[in-house]
């Protein structure tokens, strides 16, 4: 073959044929024969070389061992944190609570900060702002709650005797009241006399502290101490955390995840705690109106165990049933304070919050209930009020990070990323 080849004399290409080794000009093209198996390409329609094919299929094996041994070892971590928590509840509880009411508080430092107020002293102020609140709790629940809790071994007979019908037409109901109260009005006797001690009930914040055992005592100036340090140090820790990032769109996308998961956890817990105090007050005015002793105490009860969804509804009715036992002789009368707190709050559950957090904020149902097990199983009724708003944060986090495929990588071909290549 000269040079010219499958060209002109004056240089245009023409129509070159192939068969076998030959080539002749001028011809009609011959249709060479499909390959059996269609040649993996590279992206741009270039068949890949058996070496590159080989490459990327070890690559992608390779890729889903270390998928697996990233299951197997995420599967382990997850099934050894709660008991890590439970082991170290005294350290874990009061700094996860301490975070989740100092990014609640975020909102309220940098509107100080909008307005020239230095760092320190704008987390000063809300943690002042915060002690006052739960100054003013435990002066209006505890208090009351511990002489209601001193009345109960001598109202147990008002209670039985409220219950009598009940008690008639169940008596195994009978025998374990009875044992109830062999358990409430047991006292331990030394040398055959019997001697009770009186303690006065916290009035405050403070006498709650001075009398709380040593190890309390810590936690709670551990939290407050965290609670201040995290706010006056939040916006250089924001700012250095998305200077940090190596290119614009990752700072960018940085300062969103920080700024949703505050927006998102600040307004569920500020919406709920308007909602909790309205329902709360709302039932307090109820109950004086039925002359039930101490209502602000069952108001605040009520607002604070609601921050509980599904449970601490059920355990405020209940307890202000059980109340009702203990104050009122007629039956009927003693069940209407738990009557008009579970008529305002079908109202509230129903109507008042869909309407002001549902289109803030929507969770699956199944995954407030899992939650509040796990952290009420971690932690007790403190994990419980912390369920909701970790729930909303580990959320935040994960729709900005991407939720790994598990799914994918257990029942197709793929990593817990992506899919097999084709």
């Amino acid at each position: 073959m000269d040079a010219n080849d499958g060209h002109g004399p004056d240089g245009d290409a023409q129509p070159v044929s192939l068969a076998g080794d030959s080539v002749v000009a001028g011809s009609a093209p011959a249709v060479p024969p499909l390959p059996d198996v269609v040649p993996v390409t590279d992206g741009d329609d270039t068949p890949m070389s058996d070496a590159a094919v080989d490459f990327v299929a070890e690559a992608f094996r390779r890729d889903r061992l270390l998928a697996a041994l990233t299951l197997i070892a995420g599967a382990g971590f997850v099934l050894a944190v709660p008991f890590a928590l439970m082991a170290g509840a005294e350290f874990f509880l009061p700094i996860t609570g301490a975070l989740v009411i100092a990014i609640a508080l975020v909102p309220s430092l940098e509107w100080l900060e909008r307005r020239g107020v230095p760092s320190a002293a704008a987390a000063l102020t809300c943690v002042l702002m915060f002690l006052i609140v739960a100054n003013v709790a435990i002066a209006s629940i505890v208090v009351p709650a511990t002489g209601w809790f001193s009345l109960l071994p001598d109202r147990i007979g008002r209670i039985r005797q409220n219950l009598k019908p009940v008690i008639e037409l169940y008596a195994s109901l009978d025998k374990f009241i009875a044992q109830t109260m062999k358990l409430v009005q047991r006292t331990p006797t030394t040398g055959g006399s019997r001697t009770v001690v009186a303690q006065s009930p916290p009035n405050s914040l403070l006498d709650l502290l001075t009398s709380s055992a040593p190890h309390a005592l810590i936690q709670m100036f551990f939290a407050i101490l965290v609670i201040f340090f995290f706010l006056s140090g939040w916006t250089n820790l924001r700012r250095r955390t998305i200077s940090n990032r190596g290119s614009f769109s990752s700072a960018m996308a940085t300062a969103r995840v920080i700024q949703d998961m505050v927006n998102a956890t600040s307004a569920y817990l500020g919406t709920i705690t308007i909602i909790n105090v309205t329902l709360g007050a709302a039932v307090a005015i109820g109950l004086s109106i039925i002359s039930m002793p101490t209502p602000l105490m069952w108001g605040g009860l009520v607002a604070l165990l609601n921050y509980i969804p599904y449970l601490g509804p059920i355990l405020a009715a209940l307890l202000l049933a059980v109340g009702g036992l203990m104050t009122f002789s007629d039956a009927w009368y003693a069940l209407l304070p738990a009557a008009i707190f579970v008529g305002m709050h079908v109202v509230e559950a129903n109507a008042i919050t869909p309407m002001l957090v549902g289109r803030k904020l929507t969770i699956n149902p199944l995954l407030i209930l899992v939650a509040l097990s796990f952290w009420g199983w971690v932690w007790g009724t403190v994990g419980a009020l912390l369920a909701v708003p970790l729930l909303i944060i580990l959320k935040t986090i994960l729709d900005a990070a991407g939720k790994p495929d598990i799914a994918g990588f257990l029942f197709e071909e793929g990593t817990l990323t992506g899919t097999a290549p084709e």
